[in-house]
């Protein structure tokens, strides 16, 4: 955890050299406006930030940093512990932080690099210790985000200790009970421990996560809330009287806002929710329920509320506040902010069914596995 805010805090102080202080403080900017006089808000914006969601625990209540802050602690390794009360460098503390450096699988590839081994090399990974990205595959976005001239530790500002609230106790319990269903792949077909025939994780398509069958992307990027996520964060909003269209890049999701409308009813829901937009002032709210039971936002239910604002800062910069309500998993709201500024980048085709030859492979691989059970049974029988 410390080393992550450390590099955190080191590509702040990078960007401090090419952001002047209150480059996105607010008010008395003239923005493009459409002919009805309402704020344009279309265009592309990268929405990759280094600034994570939730507050590191170390930074408490501190919501903001000032420049100079981030530039001493930056250089002085020691900074961080003497501003935020952590154990100094060399302690056992944070030695032990160190388990968090990057693995091997995610430094720079070498291209005249052999394939694994069958089974993989023992390091960590997104595709199972069989291999996975490199940092050439990762875009977090190179620099935290200011809001008048203040660096945020969190995208979270409410709560105020910049972190989700504590989950209910229904929540906790139900987590409590999927969790046995769920085990790291050790190369066995572990669910016919007891019974050959039974019923396992990967039976069939439609059992595995929206993302990994390119359904929808991971991470809430679409949202809503439409969050930073490892690669791919470009949006494109399209903008008319009636209808706001958010095109996302990870999967191609587009997000449609009817204007001045009334939800649809109850009954009808989807992955994405049903927005309704209204102006207030020159901020664009976004009202969001209809969600079904696997919303984009990891842990919330068909009973997520979202409550989106995007205001015009100026004509390169966006301020993106959001409120998330879901009182059976979180037992209070909470809020966000960030910046999205404009980008010359397009939005190009994600085309994630095409190359998802893993998918394949993740089904066909656990019919092997169950096989070589189901063998490894007949021959201790014989």
């Amino acid at each position: 955890m410390v080393n992550r805010i450390l590099a955190f805090l080191g590509v702040l102080a990078v960007a401090c050299t090419v952001l002047a202080p209150g480059a996105y403080a607010q008010g008395g900017a003239d923005i493009p406006r459409t002919p009805s006089g309402r704020p344009d808000l279309s265009g592309s914006y990268d929405t990759a930030t280094v600034t994570p969601l939730q507050r590191p625990r170390e930074f408490g209540d501190r919501g903001t940093l000032t420049a100079e802050e981030v530039a001493i602690i930056a250089s002085d390794p020691d900074g961080l512990a003497k501003t935020f009360n952590l154990a100094p460098a060399g302690s056992d503390e944070r030695e032990a932080a160190r388990s968090d450096e990057p693995r091997a699988g995610f430094q720079t590839g070498d291209e005249n690099r052999e394939a694994p081994p069958a089974g993989g090399d023992g390091s960590g990974g997104a595709a199972g210790n069989v291999g996975g990205y490199n940092t050439f595959w990762i875009d977090r976005g190179d620099a935290g985000f200011q809001i008048d001239g203040l660096y945020r530790t969190s995208i979270i500002i409410e709560p105020p200790n910049g972190r989700q609230p504590p989950r209910t106790a229904e929540n906790r319990a139900g987590a409590a009970a999927n969790r046995g269903s769920f085990r790291a792949n050790d190369g066995t077909a572990w669910w016919l421990e007891d019974n050959l025939n039974a019923p396992g994780p990967y039976d069939n398509p439609e059992q595995r996560g929206n993302a990994e069958r390119c359904l929808m992307g991971f991470g809430s990027t679409a949202g809503p809330p439409m969050l930073s996520v490892l690669y791919n964060n470009m949006k494109r909003i399209v903008q008319t009287e009636d209808t706001v269209m958010i095109l996302v890049e990870m999967v191609h999701d587009a997000r449609i806002i009817r204007m001045n409308r009334e939800h649809l009813p109850s009954e009808i829901r989807t992955w994405l929710g049903d927005s309704v937009g209204y102006w207030e002032g020159d901020t664009l709210v976004v009202d969001t329920t209809n969600f079904n039971d696997t919303p984009s936002l990891g842990g919330a239910s068909r009973n997520l509320h979202v409550v989106e604002r995007f205001s015009r800062i100026d004509a390169d910069t966006l301020l993106y506040h959001f409120t998330v309500e879901d009182p059976t998993v979180w037992t209070a709201p909470w809020s966000g902010e960030y910046i999205w500024p404009a980008s010359d980048s397009k939005v190009y085709e994600y085309a994630c069914h095409e190359a998802n030859y893993s998918f394949g492979g993740i089904l066909r691989g656990a019919r092997i596995l169950e096989q070589d059970a189901r063998d490894a049974a007949a021959a201790a029988r014989d």
